[in-house]
């Protein structure tokens, strides 16, 4: 069995992010200055939209711990799944910061 590229590519119309499917089907308007700006803008979208997220996240666990400390909430569940909310997130964010970052080093290194 062979694999096409035709078949590798619809694979990633599956994916269930809104981000990258978005990006995917935003990248198929326009001549190719379009394309590439269309793409960049999706990108960049989806990069403060995941901050944004983040910070959302960051600020629930902070409500809820001040909540727990304070004695308005004694539920500990709702406190532990904001950390956990809040560290993944917070570690994803990290992650793509520093790939991001590799690839702007990676870039700046090419010689025209």
């Amino acid at each position: 069995m062979t694999i096409t590229a035709a078949n590798d590519i619809n694979s990633l119309y599956s994916v269930r992010s809104n981000a990258v499917r978005n990006s995917l089907y935003d990248v198929n308007a326009g001549s190719e200055e379009q394309k590439n700006n269309n793409l960049f803008s999706s990108v960049l979208d989806a990069a403060v939209g995941n901050i944004n997220n983040t910070n959302d996240l960051l600020s629930t666990k902070e409500n809820e711990e001040l909540k727990w400390m304070m004695g308005i909430s004694e539920n500990t569940h709702d406190l532990t799944i904001a950390v956990g909310k809040a560290q993944t997130a917070l570690n994803y964010t990290i992650a793509l910061r520093d790939k991001l970052l590799d690839a702007y080093k990676e870039i700046m290194q090419i010689q025209i």
